[in-house]
């Protein structure tokens, strides 16, 4: 059985991981107007990910007799200056989702409460994937630039990223990969 704390956490990630996909589609539709379509189908790939981490955390509390609540939300930004602040606000949230989960661990961990502990161990690599996906976006975006031809570019390197489902954990995976 869960605390009312664990419990509480839980359904303040589900509520953020919704969040997170409800950013992801209006960035998606943003990017889509300004014809980014790479980008757009992009994002909307994610938004879909994200949802399915929410998924994830849902079937966890039915499966341990907790009530899971999906709260209102405010709703995500609409207008971005441009491609790169879209992406170091994606960084930033990215970057605060890890600290939220970082808390259900420490919460977890202190309780003890080994369950939960194990169940969000998953959510601790995959954090450590979002970060370092989207700091390597923006690494590329810097180094390609927006000028000229460039943003295309951009749009044409990120949404390969969608066409090749397997280069999302490519990508991901190569900070932890063994070099040779």
């Amino acid at each position: 059985m869960l605390s009312p704390g664990i419990i509480d956490k839980l359904n303040q990630q589900i509520n953020w991981e919704v969040y997170s996909s409800h950013m992801y589609l209006q960035m998606g539709a943003w990017c889509s107007y300004k014809s980014l379509d790479g980008c757009a189908m992009f994002l909307t790939q994610h938004a879909d990910e994200e949802m399915a981490h929410m998924r994830r955390l849902l079937k966890y509390l039915q499966e341990t007799g907790a009530l899971a609540i999906i709260g209102g939300m405010e709703a995500p930004p609409t207008e971005f200056s441009s491609l790169v602040a879209m992406f170091d606000k994606i960084y930033t949230h990215e970057q605060f989702v890890t600290s939220k989960i970082n808390e259900l661990v420490h919460l977890a961990n202190t309780e003890p409460d080994y369950s939960t502990l194990q169940f969000l161990q998953w959510y601790v690599a995959e954090q450590h994937q979002e970060e370092f996906l989207f700091k390597s976006i923006l690494d590329k975006i810097k180094l390609i630039g927006t000028e000229g031809q460039g943003l295309f570019l951009i749009d044409q390197e990120i949404g390969k990223l969608v066409s090749n489902p397997g280069a999302l954990e490519a990508t991901s995976n190569s900070a932890t990969a063994p070099q040779a």
